[in-house]
């Protein structure tokens, strides 16, 4: 037969204090919850026993009747049975453990916290970080060359946001720019994930890029690259410079500005830009020009052709 002392089943003697009798039964609870014995019927049964005994002697009325009449108590109570099995009510948690509300899981080890399923409390949020986001962007090549400020948009969380990128001096295509949680925000208070940023850059009028060098075809007449001369031409970051053409310049040769190219962005050392010497023949002629070329063809010594 079940033991129905109510002192014997906390453990107590009859002049237990009120304080030393919500000890007994907290040590009780943690012992035997079903959250520390899954399954365990035993447990589970001295968990009922002790929750229904601290309900009658942690309340101090309770406790003056059932000191006086026994089991007989509840009977003796005006109004009958109270709600419950057996006449036992809802025990009064927070007069237990203490006032400002009842956290279970702080109070068995944070069991309940970590158990899903009925009995077991919900499950804590883990906190987590947000995704990364990817996106790309096509700057000019010019920007590519010198840096500067490009506005990106992007779509998070349903909304639309523009968003300044700074892009660094010497970037290469295909590189990656990076915003430090600037992606989908992160969960249980964790942080948000970044925004990659996939650079592209637009092909130029008349430059293309090597490397860190740039290259820029010139084109010449047959005048100025026999006899030579002096001519303009566009830098990436210093506008227009004057270059000489050496006499003799043959079509396809590379005259060096150096350090007028892309700066790398490792050393900070730029590249150099390469001026390829491009010969155009006029398509047409006229009398006078055509019997000038006939003559200086006579004059000028045979080109030395490598498969002679």
């Amino acid at each position: 037969m079940a033991n129905t002392d109510h002192y014997q089943i906390l453990g107590v003697p009859r002049s237990a204090t009120h304080d030393e009798i919500r000890k007994a039964y907290k040590k009780l609870a943690r012992e035997n919850h079903p959250d520390t014995k899954p399954g365990d019927k035993a447990a589970a049964e001295k968990f009922k026993q002790a929750s229904e005994a601290y309900e009658v002697l942690g309340d101090e009325e309770k406790r003056k009747q059932y000191d006086q009449f026994g089991e007989a108590y509840k009977y003796a109570r005006q109004g009958g049975p109270g709600p419950g099995p057996g006449g036992a009510g809802p025990i009064d948690l927070e007069s237990v453990f203490g006032q400002g509300g009842v956290d279970l899981g702080d109070i068995f080890g944070g069991m309940f916290g970590n158990r899903g399923g009925a009995g077991g409390g919900q499950r804590r949020k883990t906190a987590a970080r947000g995704e990364d986001l990817q996106t790309s962007i096509q700057i000019p090549f010019q920007m590519a060359a010198t840096g500067g400020n490009y506005d990106v948009s992007i779509n998070r969380d349903g909304k639309v946001e523009t968003l300044g990128v700074k892009v660094p001096a010497g970037v290469q295509p295909g590189g990656t720019i990076r915003l430090a949680q600037q992606g989908s925000p992160g969960s249980g208070g964790g942080p948000a994930g970044d925004l990659l940023i996939t650079v592209q850059i637009a092909p130029h009028p008349y430059f293309r890029r090597e490397g860190n060098d740039v290259i820029l075809e010139c084109p010449l007449s047959v005048t100025e690259a026999t006899l030579g001369t002096r001519i303009e031409v566009p830098t990436l970051t210093e506008g227009s410079v004057t270059l000489t053409i050496p006499a003799g310049t043959s079509s396809g040769a590379k005259l060096r500005l150096r350090g007028k190219g892309f700066p790398n962005r490792k050393t900070g050392v730029s590249g150099d830009q390469y001026v390829v010497a491009k010969i155009v023949v006029p398509k047409v002629l006229d009398d006078s020009c055509r019997e000038l070329l006939n003559q200086l063809a006579e004059k000028l010594p045979p080109v030395e052709r490598e498969w002679k």
